[in-house]
């Protein structure tokens, strides 16, 4: 595989951590409507991540199982 996709994997787990840092930042300064929203981008960022995540090492398992 390309090392662009690890790094675009990468890139999508970053997003999301930032993101729920951004709620956790919003809760605790008791903005709690702002901290669920960036809560529901983070999950989002992180379903994106993980869904990336998952393809990749699907393409990886098949680039192996095609290999003689």
């Amino acid at each position: 595989m390309p090392q662009s996709t690890h790094v675009h994997a990468a890139e999508l787990h970053n997003l999301a951590a930032h993101a729920h840092a951004k709620a956790a930042a919003s809760h605790s300064e008791n903005d709690h409507l702002s901290a669920h929203e960036l809560s529901a981008q983070a999950f989002e960022k992180s379903r994106e991540a993980h869904q990336h995540s998952q393809n990749l090492a699907h393409q990886e398992r098949l680039a192996e199982a095609s290999k003689p």
